[in-house]
């Protein structure tokens, strides 16, 4: 393996292996990838960059750009952390599409992921005694990280397990299993409800991809994992909904904002009036506090609103700060990676018809990325943390170059087979006598 290979790989391990389990654990893989994307740079700025690279870089520059106007609205140009992050990604599409990582390298940072996240959760509520789990950033992007890394993990389980060692087999299914655990004992509902919503699709995609036998084994799997989590916390889950259920219901009757979910819909509320009043373009970030704070002075909103710098729905956000253009460009910033990842049967299937379980699993554990971050973005403005920002930028390109490579070496025309030793002439015969 090229060395800088080896780097991809490392780093294909610790983007998701090290996530949840350390302190900023999701910045340890994207330093590293970074660091040998400018180390090689000579190298692979003389390589064309694929076209499913150039629409990840283009993706990212444009979201760069989007959050670069939001600073250079405020005095003194703010804070450029997020801006930066998206940028500094754009040298890391180039590395890893000209050295791509390797799937069992991907595939073992999940289950890690999913191990480092149950662990730090048993951690803290076990030994620590407290009473939801965060890891090292909050509950919600906590457990919603730890949400995803299961559902991937089940995945490749359920795609590679038939040709995986039994220990592997273990591994993939301890770290599917904590990281549910995790999503639980985080009491994050936003992930609860990412997994309501993709679970179905995901054991559909797999059944239609993998035929009877597949749809058996992703039900059964899900099974499992959905037993293993219930089993150990049914009493705090019934709780949860049932203070989901109340809070909606104390909101609806007399608006009250002080609430988990109460405070959702008085942002949702907002945003959604402040977006239709300036529909194209939005309040900007700065604006956006500003008309805030008036009208909840006016007695248009409740003093709640004021807490937090955005409105708890992705979308809804972008919708108030930046009108239509800017929910369109999140609507990219979740379509593209999805049609590049997509388990089309092109993709999946080898020119001879017959299933890549490569394919499949980088499909399938990729399309999980921007569907997940959709879904969680329903209740929360994933987009607005250190975790959710560099987690998507750096494990999107991470899944694409491997699957990109998957296909490039399928594509790749076989050697010429060496040709065969001529067959000696046949000895003429001799001409016919004419004399006899």
């Amino acid at each position: 393996m090229p060395l800088w290979q080896r780097w991809a790989c490392l780093g294909a391990f610790m983007v998701p292996g090290l996530s949840l389990a350390l302190p900023s654990g999701y910045s340890y893989g994207a330093v590293l990838l970074l660091l040998a994307a400018l180390a090689s740079s000579p190298h692979w700025l003389r390589q064309p960059l694929p076209r499913p690279g150039w629409a990840l870089v283009a993706l990212f520059a444009a979201m760069a750009l989007l959050w670069l106007a939001d600073e250079a609205a405020g005095p003194g140009w703010g804070s450029l952390d997020r801006p930066s992050k998206y940028l500094l990604a754009l040298p890391c599409v180039f590395f890893l599409m000209r050295w791509p990582p390797r799937l069992p390298w991907l595939v073992a940072g999940i289950a890690a992921g999913g191990i480092g996240a149950g662990g730090v959760g048993l951690y803290q509520t076990l030994v620590q005694g407290l009473p939801r789990a965060s890891g090292f950033t909050n509950a919600i992007q906590y457990g919603d990280l730890a949400a995803l890394l299961a559902l991937q993990g089940a995945l490749a389980l359920a795609v590679l397990g038939r040709g995986l060692r039994r220990w592997q087999c273990l591994v993939l299914l301890a770290g599917a299993l904590l990281g549910l655990l995790a999503s639980v004992l985080s009491q994050a509902r936003g992930g609860w409800l990412a997994l309501a919503l993709l679970a179905p699709l995901a054991a559909t995609l797999l059944a239609h991809a993998t035929g009877q036998r597949g749809r058996r084994l992703g039900l059964g799997l899900g099974a499992l994992l959905a037993a293993g989590a219930l089993l150990t916390q049914v009493p705090l889950l019934q709780e949860r909904v049932e203070l989901a259920q109340q809070e909606v219901q104390g909101y609806l009757d007399s608006g009250a904002g002080d609430s988990s979910v109460g405070h959702r819909l008085a942002h949702w509320r907002l945003a959604w009036q402040m977006g239709l009043d300036k529909p194209l373009a939005g309040w900007g970030k700065q604006g956006y506090e500003a008309e805030k704070a008036r009208r909840v002075a006016a007695g248009e909103a409740p003093p709640v609103v004021l807490v937090f710098g955005h409105a708890h729905n992705e979308a809804l956000d972008l919708w108030a700060k930046h009108g239509a253009l800017g929910v369109a460009l999140l609507g990219l910033f979740y379509g593209v990676p999805l049609a590049l990842l997509w388990p089309t049967r092109a993709r999946i299937h080898d020119a001879r018809g017959q299933l890549d379980r490569a394919a499949l699993t980088l499909c399938l554990i990729g399309s999980m990325l921007p569907l997940s971050y959709a879904a969680f973005g329903l209740t929360q403005v994933f987009l607005a943390h250190n975790s959710g920002n560099l987690f998507y930028l750096f494990m999107c390109p991470l899944v694409l170059a491997a699957l990109h490579a998957r296909l490039a070496s399928r594509a790749a025309p076989l050697a010429p087979a060496a040709p065969a030793p001529a067959a000696p002439a046949a000895p003429k015969a001799p001409p016919p006598c004419t004399s006899c």
